[in-house]
């Protein structure tokens, strides 16, 4: 039988599963009828208040906790995938484009939350980029080399260099361009809930690169 814990009967049966009693050991615990036990667990049959009370008193736990019992625990709500990937030379997918040098990280790796980015920044003046990028989720950027002055669609523009980062939301315009210095690099980690969003973004960089190979 499922275990069903909107009802009384189903909380019930989690609790005596989890503590791999049978029904008659759990009776002898809380004091209430094998009989009784047997169909309340069904949804045959209900306990009064009182009986509640002194059901979750003998398992010593208060009203609260009982009833927190029915949520899942980390490991039921969130199963071990055993996911892993490495940084090694061949696992990585790059892309070239007029003002980025792209290396998606961890290629062989799919369906990631978190997609790993080394980044070579070349253009120099916010003129020059053209339209700011935009797309789903969140980033970290973390300046490893140089110095990069970061464009955002809501704020003023601020200047970073090697060991500084910043974090922003990706839907916002953005756009990331050297400061005072030829090129620069960067660690970028882009994150969404969307399972495909690696494709996603090497996605707008071949469209960018295309773009930008094609003849004026």
């Amino acid at each position: 039988m499922a275990n069903d814990t909107s009802t009384l009967g189903g909380l019930i049966r989690i609790v005596r599963q989890r503590k791999g009693w049978t029904l008659r050991e759990m009776s002898a615990v809380v004091g209430i009828p094998l009989s009784t036990l047997a169909k309340v667990e069904t949804d045959k049959l209900s306990l009064t208040y009182d009986k509640l009370q002194q059901f979750t008193a003998r398992l010593g736990l208060t009203m609260a906790e009982f009833l927190a019992e029915g949520e899942p625990s980390p490991a039921e709500a969130a199963p071990v995938m055993g996911r892993r990937s490495l940084t090694t030379t061949g696992n990585s997918v790059h892309i070239k484009t007029p003002n980025y040098d792209y290396e998606y990280l961890c290629a062989d790796l799919r369906q990631k939350r978190m997609v790993p980015i080394i980044t070579r920044i070349h253009t120099r003046d916010i003129a020059e980029f053209g339209e700011a990028v935009r797309h789903k989720g969140e980033e970290f950027v973390f300046v490893l080399e140089g110095t990069i002055e970061v464009h955002l669609q809501f704020y003023t523009p601020v200047v970073l260099k090697a060991g500084e980062g910043v974090y922003l939301d990706s839907a916002m315009g953005h756009a990331y361009v050297c400061k005072d210095c030829d090129t620069a690099l960067v660690l970028g980690v882009c994150s969404s809930e969307d399972a495909d969003l690696a494709g996603e973004l090497i996605s707008l960089a071949e469209e960018e690169a295309k773009h930008a190979a094609e003849p004026a």
